[in-house]
């Protein structure tokens, strides 16, 4: 992934990122019931690597499973890339966690750039004062075993209702976490970073007290005539 669109994606908003795939008919890459686990600086942003539980079945399922070093939920923790998220399938079922804190702060110490699930961590509070972002749906004490069966690393998956393809860039804010189509990554960041700027402007003119009527949407021929005048005198 280029370095410039990486760095784009950390100042642009999953919203304005969100509109940007609306216009070209994506309307589904938003991932549902999502929320950062801790307060985070700055965007999460890198591409996926994903891991799908499936449900599990009791006899197959049993602590010791944990002593085979390729177990896939650990075969995943060490092999994820740094500067990647891995995104978690877990069905959207919270009941048991997806991971918990010591897995989660050995993907931070290995580098990887964050982690969602559409289930649930244990470990929560822990997990919210890394400074890697995470993402889940609420906070879960069981541990996986109990219904998730860690079977697949880097397949496509879904999270949270969103078709996640390994490669996909995935950037997360406080609103919540977008998938964004690997070979659309570029353009949809340039476009963003640019409706960031108007944007800008439009909420400067709003706290000014000027109507929404023919600046948002700008349909008034003199709001592109002052956002020009805006963005030179602000070097933008």
């Amino acid at each position: 992934m280029r370095p410039e669109t990486v760095e784009r994606f950390r100042r642009v908003s999953t919203a304005t990122i969100c509109t940007c795939l609306y216009k070209r008919g994506l309307r589904h890459q938003f991932v549902q019931d999502v929320q950062p686990v801790g307060r985070y600086e700055r965007n999460m942003v890198g591409p996926a690597f994903t891991l799908r539980y499936m449900p599990a079945r009791e006899d197959l399922n049993a602590l010791e499973v944990f002593r085979d070093r390729g177990h896939p939920q650990r075969k995943a923790v060490e092999e994820c890339p740094p500067g990647a998220v891995m995104v978690i399938d877990s069905r959207k079922d919270a009941r048991a966690a997806s991971a918990g804190g010591i897995l989660v702060g050995r993907l931070h110490a290995r580098g990887v750039a964050g982690v969602v699930t559409d289930g649930g961590f244990r470990d929560s509070s822990d997990i919210g004062k890394l400074p890697m972002p995470a993402y889940h749906q609420r906070p879960s004490a069981p541990t996986n075993l109990t219904l998730h069966q860690a079977i697949d690393i880097n397949v496509p998956i879904g999270c949270g209702d969103a078709p996640v393809f390994p490669g996909d860039m995935v950037v997360g804010d406080g609103d919540g976490v977008v998938i964004v189509p690997a070979h659309l990554a570029d353009e949809i960041a340039a476009e963003a970073t640019e409706m960031t700027v108007f944007e800008d402007f439009v909420e400067d003119e709003v706290r000014r007290g000027r109507s929404i009527l023919g600046l948002y949407p700008a349909t008034d021929p003199q709001t592109q005539v002052d956002f020009a005048a805006w963005r030179k005198s602000r070097g933008r």
